[in-house]
C-alpha cells in the first residue's frame, strides 16, 4: 500500500498533537496513561515483602511507632490488644473448610480466616518490635494449616478461599523474606497456596463484584510469594477488566461497562445486576445499592490489588484504576458520613458500614499524587486507628496511614 501524500500525514499529525493538548488541559480531571487499558505483566524480579505492604512502608510505620507519633502509635497498640496479637492463640486448621452462604454452614470459615489474620497481625508485631516470639507465633499458625487443609466446599468457598489466602500471603511475604530465624516448613507452605488455594480462585467468579476482587486480590498475592508470573499476569488481567465493570464512570457512557462474559448484554439485566439501579453517576459502584459493607469489600480489594501493583513496579494509581478508585471512595464516603440520600440513589435508602478499607487507596490518592480528597480524607480521620474486618482487612492506619514510602 503506498504510503499516504506528506500533507495528509502532516494533517494526521496536527490532530493528534491537538487532541493530546485538548485532553491535558482538561482541569480537574485525571489524564490516563495511554497503556491505561492494558493488562499488565509480571516484574522482571518480584519485590519481596510486596503484597500489599512493602518493607519500606514498614520501616516507616516501625520509626514512626517508636517514637510515639500519632497516628500509628494509637494504631500499634490497637492491634497489640486485639485477640489475634494474643501469643497463646492454638490454631484451628481443618482438611476440609465447608462454607455456605453467609458462612452458614460455617465448619472452619471463622476458624481459617481468623488464623490467617492472626498470622498476618503476629507478621506485623515482629517486623515492628522483633520480638521473635511473634514471628514463631506467625509460623505456627501456617505451619498448622499447611499440615492439614486440604480442601473449600459449599458455596462460599472460592470467597472463603480468597479472604483467608489475602492474608495468608501478605504474612508468609514478611516473615519468609524478613526473619532470619528459619522457617523450615515454607516450602510446604508455597504448596499449600499453590494446590489448595489457587485453583479455587485464578478463574475468578460471575458472582457479585466483591468476590471477584476479593478472589483476585489473594491470586495476586499468592502469586508474589509463589513468583508466578504466568499466575500473576492472568490475575492482574482479570482485575483490570472487574474494576472498570464494578465502578461507574461517566466517561463509561450511558451504562456501567460489563465483564463479557457475564453476557450482559440488555440494559435491564444491567440494571438488574446494579441492584436496580438505573441511574448511573461517576463513583457508584456495582454493590453500593446492596450495601456499603460488600462495597467495602470491593473497593479495598481495589486498593490492595493497586497497591501491591505500585510495589511491584507498575503504578496503576494513576490509570483508569485509580481515577475509578478515587471516586469509589469519595462517593461512598460522601453519604457514610450522613450526607442525604437523594431519592434517584437506592431509592433514596442506604444500607452504610463501609468499613476500615479507606486507608490505602486514600494514602497512594491524595498523599502521592495529591487528589483533595474531601469526603474521604474526612472519614479516614474519623475514623482512625482503623481495625479490622475480621475477614481480610487488618491494620491500615498502622501500615499506610499518611505514609509516603
Amino acid at each position: 500500500m503506498p504510503s499516504a501524500p506528506p500533507l495528509a500525514r502532516h494533517r494526521r499529525r496536527a490532530r493528534t498533537v491537538l487532541f493530546t493538548l485538548l485532553t491535558t488541559a482538561l482541569v480537574g480531571t485525571l489524564v490516563l496513561r495511554p497503556d491505561a487499558g492494558r493488562a499488565e505483566a509480571a516484574p522482571a524480579a518480584f519485590v519481596h515483602p510486596g503484597v500489599t505492604v512493602s518493607q519500606g512502608q514498614l520501616d516507616f510505620a516501625r520509626a514512626k511507632v517508636d517514637a510515639g507519633a500519632q497516628p500509628w502509635k494509637g494504631a500499634f497498640d490497637r492491634m497489640r490488644a486485639s485477640k489475634y496479637a494474643d501469643l497463646n492463640r492454638t490454631p484451628k486448621p481443618r482438611a476440609v473448610v465447608e462454607c455456605g452462604s453467609y458462612s452458614n454452614p460455617d465448619n472452619g470459615c471463622t476458624d481459617e480466616r481468623e488464623d490467617a489474620i492472626a498470622a498476618y497481625t503476629h507478621a506485623l508485631a515482629w517486623y515492628l518490635t522483633r520480638d521473635e516470639r511473634h514471628a514463631r507465633k506467625s509460623i505456627e499458625l501456617m505451619d498448622a494449616w499447611s499440615a492439614v487443609i486440604r480442601d473449600h466446599t459449599n458455596s462460599n468457598a472460592p470467597l472463603q478461599t480468597g479472604w483467608a489466602g489475602s492474608s495468608w500471603a501478605k504474612s508468609a511475604e514478611i516473615v519468609k523474606h524478613t526473619y532470619t530465624g528459619g522457617w523450615g516448613n515454607s516450602g510446604r507452605f508455597a504448596t499449600m497456596l499453590r494446590n489448595v488455594y489457587l485453583p479455587e480462585i485464578i478463574n475468578g467468579s460471575h458472582s457479585n463484584g466483591n468476590w471477584e476482587l476479593t478472589m483476585t486480590e489473594a491470586a495476586v498475592g499468592i502469586s508474589v510469594l509463589l513468583e508466578d508470573r504466568a499466575s500473576y499476569d492472568k490475575a492482574m488481567a482479570t482485575f483490570r477488566a472487574r474494576t472498570a465493570a464494578y465502578v461507574y464512570l461517566e466517561s463509561d457512557g450511558a451504562l456501567p461497562r460489563t465483564v463479557p462474559s457475564q453476557n450482559l448484554d440488555t440494559r435491564d439485566k444491567i440494571v438488574k445486576y446494579w441492584q436496580n439501579q438505573s441511574t448511573f453517576v461517576t463513583g457508584l459502584t456495582q454493590e453500593t445499592c446492596r450495601d456499603f459493607t460488600h462495597t467495602g469489600y470491593g473497593i479495598s480489594s481495589i486498593s490492595h490489588i493497586a497497591e501491591t501493583s505500585r510495589i511491584q513496579g507498575q503504578d496503576l494509581y494513576g490509570t483508569d484504576v485509580g481515577e475509578r478508585l478515587r471516586h469509589a471512595l469519595g462517593f461512598q464516603a460522601k453519604y457514610e458520613q450522613g450526607t442525604a440520600v437523594p431519592g434517584w440513589l437506592c431509592g433514596g435508602s442506604l444500607h452504610l458500614g463501609l468499613g476500615p478499607v479507606t486507608e490505602v487507596g486514600y494514602n497512594a490518592l491524595h498523599h502521592r499524587l495529591g487528589f483533595a480528597m474531601t469526603h474521604t480524607q474526612a472519614l479516614t480521620e474519623r475514623t482512625r486507628p482503623s481495625g479490622t474486618n475480621n475477614l481480610f482487612v487488618a491494620w491500615e492506619t498502622l501500615t499506610h496511614g499518611d505514609n509516603p514510602v
